[in-house]
């Protein structure tokens, strides 16, 4: 996967690595832990998870943390299952549950209304947590200037839903090396929700219609001049989508919200006032959901008309695996709704979805379509 998804962005990681080297030649790493262990509470945001929320319970109560400095809220807000009488079979667990679904992000506020710890730790109920997770995440909160940190997602596939995911799984290996590369240069740009932690002071009560509110309130922890880390070691891992039509719909849904984190975080287009965090918001981010997707059609168009014209045979060359890339990505999509795997043609299939995605998404957003509500995904 990070052969076609690094062609639309190589030029940000190699200019990122360069600064790096540049402007910071020597790196300090978060210290080692020196009896510094502050208050977790761990927050789990879970609607009709009757399937997994036990075994997310169990997760967080092996996870290897003080257990006076360790609490866990569990939210079950519109939940119609079971969720809610398998959460309360555990007295050491605070659950908090309304019959209304508002979404996450107001299930999320109300939690944060009666945490007292200086740390507080978001993951969702289908991401299970490696034992050593929160002491990895707590040791960078040692430097004042952390404000957040972020794990890291990995996607496992069970076999069956190797073409559904698609590279579901490659995509966010790639996801990983740029947040690592973001987060030596100076920040990450946006964490994921499956496990992300930040100071307490400095969360935000954001409106009940944020789509993807743990990006946002990570670039808010920027505007206020602290950093969010990333730690490779603080794992979340989740089961791939169930389907190319989940797989479809979530990242709509994301590209919907990034449109909209856009507006709400504008003030990080001013370079002058955030230098460091507009650069890398820009060209992660925003270059990635605007310029890219249409330079793809922009490319195609261009490389024709010029061998419409008889123009030089280098143009030709180009066309041709253009030609052939676009075909590669028809016989993906083909060949995936078949359950054939041919990882090349799964990979230009992906390339192109994701792409594709960009403009529903965007189309989503223009329309006031896309709510915080989404159905859960068959994983």
């Amino acid at each position: 996967m990070l052969g076609p998804v690094l062609g639309q962005s190589w030029p940000y990681v190699l200019c990122l690595y360069r600064l790096r080297r540049l402007l910071f030649p020597v790196r300090h790493s978060a210290k080692e832990l020196d009896e510094f262990i502050p208050g977790i509470t761990f927050i789990v945001s879970a609607f009709n998870e009757e399937k997994v929320i036990e075994k997310k319970i169990r997760n967080c109560f092996s996870l290897i943390y003080p257990g006076e400095k360790f609490k866990l809220i569990v939210v079950t807000d519109g939940s119609q299952d079971q969720t809610v009488g398998i959460v309360s079979k555990y007295p050491t667990v605070k659950l908090m549950h309304q019959p209304e679904r508002r979404g996450k992000i107001s299930a999320i506020n109300r939690a944060m209304k009666i945490v007292d710890t200086p740390i507080v730790v978001f993951s969702d109920a289908n991401s299970f947590i490696n034992s050593n997770a929160l002491l990895s995440i707590v040791r960078h909160y040692q430097d004042s200037l952390v404000g957040g940190v972020a794990g890291e997602k990995k996607v496992l596939d069970p076999g069956k839903n190797s073409n559904a995911a698609l590279e579901e799984g490659s995509y966010w290996k790639y996801e990983s090396l740029l947040k690592s590369l973001d987060s030596s240069f100076y920040t990450v740009v946006g964490a994921a929700g499956e496990l992300f932690s930040m100071r307490t002071e400095l969360f935000e009560f954001l409106p009940e219609d944020i789509i993807i509110e743990d990006f946002v309130q990570s670039l808010l922890i920027c505007k206020k001049g602290f950093t969010v880390k990333y730690e490779p070691t603080a794992v979340a891992t989740e089961s791939s989508s169930g389907s190319i039509r989940e797989e479809k719909a979530r990242k709509i849904r994301i590209v919907a919200g990034g449109f909209q984190a856009m507006g709400i975080l504008k003030s990080l287009f001013n370079i002058f006032r955030y230098p460091l965090v507009s650069f890398q918001f820009i060209s992660h981010r925003v270059l990635r959901w605007t310029i890219c997707p249409v330079c793809l059609p922009l490319l195609f168009i261009t490389n024709l008309l010029l061998v419409i014209q008889n123009q030089a045979y280098i143009y030709k060359v180009f066309m041709g695996f253009q030609v052939l890339f676009y075909g590669f990505a028809a016989a993906g999509l083909l060949f995936a709704y078949n359950n054939v795997k041919i990882r090349i043609l799964n990979l230009a299939y992906y390339f192109v979805f994701m792409h594709a995605n960009v403009y529903l998404g965007f189309w989503d957003f223009i329309r006031n379509r896309q709510t915080v509500l989404w159905e859960k995904a068959t994983r």
